[in-house]
């Protein structure tokens, strides 16, 4: 016995059938002036025929339709059922449920009874009227209409003609100091050249001080920086607010680069560091020990993290596999809209000149101002609270020479200082009382009690607030189900007034100003005067 497979769809061929209305219109307008000019035969209707493959008394019907509409041959083609606006807005009432809308339609009668309009015809109607755009955006909205645009090319231009910039979240885990954590990345990438230029990791959530040390790495092109980099002329950002700071358009524009702040909602405006945080999403951190989406079986635990710690990357090592593949892609990676050439390659070959800066001379580039002159005192600079010294302060203490202190934003574990007349770069200083680090493991981890401490009371709270109400099975009004008694409410409002009650509970008597008896040593005060009696 032979197994019938179904039967598979033709593909139409090559040459057609294809849609010739155009060409019939042309060839109907040639016709009509061989008639006009009374130079039409027979033979040249049977040639335009045998052409289009159809008979020659189709093609006259064509020179009448021509005739009817003003000598432009005008097909009517099939009537369709087409959508109505109410049709339409019912079809938004139930986000693009086509199925929803019709049961709806119908059992509103707008299809007659019984229905003239059967559900696959609908079906049609809205897939003829309706762009999978359109038909997205009912479904999910803005966010999925726009996987339906079509976006249309940037020019590559020159190195360093335009950077893209941006952060993007490790999905890998990582062990940091004991604690399980998903870093940042944040880079700069060449649009013309997909060269990334430079970048800062951070085990954390990423600020301004992760960006300018990326841009300082960008923009050095010497000792440990990559051989890539320069100054820009123009940087696409989105409108993170990391990005949109004071501190980072200042230090951009000290140097004439232009930061472009894109709208929101515009990935496709900076495609090729969107491109690049793909990339290092499918071709590195799917293949590392901790990555966040590996798919779970049944016999995992819920609720059990999946990676467990003492098998997760230390944060270093994470640093070293994150720049060996930024060398990797950088140096051997090749591209399609580069000719098949590495980012290095097509680097090498622009020779536009490089504009860059030395080390020294971008000392200050990433550094915030710490205010006003601080003075050298025996116990260093004083700052935040903090003393600061450096081993170049030896012999400069009670002088009284003064200097201006200058740090990276959020990083005050060392600071910089400069002569405060001339500016003239002094030297390092670190604080003097830096906590040890088990000291800020202790700190740490108490914050962290405190922190879920109070999360279990606000879930509790929540808990309790949320009104719950019994389950029906008919159209009944709702019937709460937490319902206490009068003594039980006022004693929850007692329990609930927690600032009298902790006010009472920390009162201490012993503490309190009670008046004292006067001593004699004391000066008392004289006596009013008695008024007189006036006669």
């Amino acid at each position: 016995m032979t197994r019938k497979h179904p039967p598979v769809p033709a593909t139409p061929p090559p040459d057609g059938p294809y849609d010739t209305t155009s060409l019939r219109n042309a060839a109907v307008r040639r016709l009509l002036h061989l008639r006009d000019g009374e130079r039409l035969t027979h033979h040249d209707v049977r040639t335009v025929a045998a052409a289009f493959t159809v008979h020659w008394r189709t093609v006259r019907r064509w020179m009448d339709n021509a005739d009817a509409h003003h000598g432009t041959y005008t097909p009517q083609g099939r009537r369709h059922f087409t959508l109505t606006p109410a049709m339409h807005e019912a079809l938004a009432r139930w986000n693009g449920n086509a199925a929803a809308t019709y049961r709806e339609l119908v059992t509103d009668g707008i299809f007659g009874s019984p229905p003239c309009v059967s559900q696959a015809t609908f079906y049609r109607a809205v897939d003829r009227e309706l762009t999978p755009g359109q038909r997205a955006a009912l479904k999910g909205g803005e966010a999925a209409r726009r996987r339906h645009d079509v976006h249309a090319l940037r020019p590559h231009g020159n190195r360093n003609d335009v950077w893209e910039t941006d952060h993007v979240e490790a999905s890998v885990f990582v062990n940091v100091d004991g604690r399980r954590c998903k870093p940042w990345i944040t880079w700069f990438i060449d649009h013309a050249t997909a060269v990334i230029c430079g970048l800062a990791i951070t085990p954390h959530q990423p600020s301004q001080d992760a960006i300018l040390a990326a841009a300082r790495d960008a923009i050095l092109c010497t000792d440990h920086h990559r051989p890539f980099g320069g100054i820009p002329r123009k940087i696409r950002t989105d409108r993170g607010r990391d990005f949109l700071g004071k501190c980072v358009a200042e230090a951009f524009n000290k140097f004439g680069t232009e930061l472009i702040v894109l709208p929101p909602y515009s990935p496709h405006l900076k495609g090729t560091v969107e491109a690049i945080n793909g990339a290092v999403k499918h071709m590195l951190f799917k293949g590392l020990p901790g990555y966040a989406h590996t798919p779970r079986s049944r016999r995992d635990r819920r609720g059990q993290p999946l990676w467990a710690l003492n098998e997760l990357l230390d944060y270093e090592t994470f640093v070293t596999v994150v720049l060996d593949w930024v060398d990797w892609w950088n140096n051997d990676h090749t591209i399609a809209r580069l000719y098949r050439r590495t980012p290095a390659q097509a680097w090498r070959a622009d020779l536009t000149p490089i504009d860059t800066l030395d080390a020294h001379d971008l000392h200050t580039y990433t550094l915030n101002d710490g205010g006003p002159p601080l003075k050298i005192t025996s116990k260093g600079v004083r700052w935040k609270s903090a003393y600061y010294v450096g081993t170049w302060m030896q012999g400069h203490g009670s002088a009284g020479e003064m200097v201006r202190l200058r740090h990276e934003p959020h990083h005050y574990h060392r600071v910089e200082l400069y002569d405060a007349d001339t500016l003239t770069y002094r030297g390092p200083a670190f604080r003097s009382d830096e906590m040890s680090p088990r000291q800020a493991r202790a700190l740490r981890n108490a914050r962290q009690r405190e922190a879920d401490r109070y999360a279990a009371k606000a879930r509790r709270a929540r808990k309790n607030a949320k009104p719950r109400f019994a389950a029906t099975s008919r159209a009944t009004a709702l019937e709460p189900l937490n319902r206490l008694t009068a003594s039980q409410a006022t004693a929850q409002l007692r329990e609930l007034q927690t600032p009298e009650r902790d006010l009472h509970a920390e009162a201490r008597p012993d503490l309190l100003n009670r008046p004292q008896p006067a001593s004699t040593r004391w000066t008392q005060p004289l006596p009013a005067p008695k008024p007189q009696d006036t006669p």
